[in-house]
């Protein structure tokens, strides 16, 4: 941790000190009763998006099932500080729960590098795909391992939808994004995976995207369809790329001292909310995508939106699966060979009880 960064996070621990913060929460009732637990959790997006949304309904369900003994406050984006802050925060114990997504949660732990690699996930019925990968394969405790080394629980992996690549030049196809300043989350894995297809990567923090792309410090950006919304994206750029890649991936995350100091019944609870909710987390994203693509129509005409065939997707994958074979294993640490052959068995295992081809 840099001094600067250290500095912020330091105003931040003590911030939320006078406000009694500090994982374990505030922890209530006579000697001999049940503990009530009032915890904070932080999330990487703005409120009414994706992660903040679903932890509030998360923290609804966890106050509703333990009759108001886990009261969990959500803080949305920028609230508790940047992507890296929140991460921080939890890891060190000063929050007890975050919902973060992939590319920042492998700045800390290797092992996550695996869900950055592009052209992993099938492109039908990913929601479904993904349920089964994380309720029935053997990613899930693998990874559970690596969180653990750093202090972290991963709950579950929810898909957010995929990433759209948005560019003011025109940047639709392979041949086109030779020398692209595109901005990407600060993951190693990332930068390769886009530089692989003759892009300029450049790390950014996401409060600094709309700037970028407004000044032309970048070309182009990745995000979900729902952050280019809410975020107002669409209004300053041209081209809307779908290259089916890269699925956009959150995993909210606990402080693992705190979550293995709780009763086994709640830890229950907690697993089982995200688990439970692949599909209809999956489903809620997908319809919400529906209507804001409508919208941006409606409001810039002018956009061009382009979904790869796959012939276009064929040469996409040729060069991704030499970031696999070359760059991936020294990216992802001695265990990320590891956790690629999981993930991937457990993705064509998935695809054969759906009767996926």
């Amino acid at each position: 941790m840099g001094k600067k960064r250290g500095f912020l996070v330091m105003l931040l621990v003590l911030a939320l000190a006078l406000t009694g913060a500090f994982a374990g929460g505030e922890k209530e009732g006579a000697a001999g009763s049940e503990e009530v637990y009032n915890v904070r959790m932080s999330s990487a997006e703005v409120d009414g998006d994706f992660m903040t949304v679903w932890a509030n309904n998360f923290a609804d369900y966890m106050r509703e099932e333990t009759d108001g003994r886990m009261n969990i406050e959500v803080y949305p984006y920028g609230t508790l500080g940047g992507n890296r802050d929140i991460v921080e925060l939890t890891q060190i114990g000063v929050t007890e729960l975050v919902s973060a997504d992939y590319g920042w949660l492998a700045a800390f732990i290797p092992e996550v590098q695996v869900l950055s690699l592009h052209y992993i996930w099938p492109k039908e019925r990913i929601g479904e795909v993904m349920d089964w990968v994380v309720n029935n394969g053997e990613i899930m405790a693998f990874l559970e391992e690596g969180f653990r080394n750093y202090g972290l629980v991963p709950l579950s992996i929810q898909y957010e939808g995929w990433q759209w690549l948005t560019s003011k030049p025109k940047a639709t196809k392979l041949a086109e994004f030779k020398g692209l300043k595109t901005r990407v989350m600060p993951s190693k894995m990332l930068v390769e995976d886009y530089r692989a297809y003759g892009m300029s990567p450049t790390p950014m923090a996401y409060g600094e995207i709309y700037s970028g792309l407004q000044t032309g410090l970048i070309d182009a950006q990745l995000q979900p369809l729902f952050a280019n919304y809410s975020m107002g994206f669409w209004e300053v750029t041209n081209y809307f790329t779908q290259m089916w890649a890269e699925p956009f991936l959150g995993i909210p995350t606990v402080n693992m001292q705190w979550f293995d100091s709780l009763p086994e019944d709640i830890q229950a609870l907690m697993r089982s909310y995200y688990n439970d909710n692949v599909i209809a987390s999956a489903e809620w994203i997908d319809e919400r995508h529906t209507r804001e693509r409508k919208e941006i129509s409606e409001k810039r005409p002018d956009i061009v939106w382009t979904e790869w065939d796959e012939t276009e997707i064929a040469k996409a994958k040729e060069m991704a699966r030499v970031v696999w074979e070359e760059k991936y294993p020294e990216i992802s640490g001695e265990r990320g060979p590891q956790a690629l052959e999981i993930l991937l068995k457990d993705i064509e295992d998935a695809k054969a009880a759906l009767g996926i081809k």
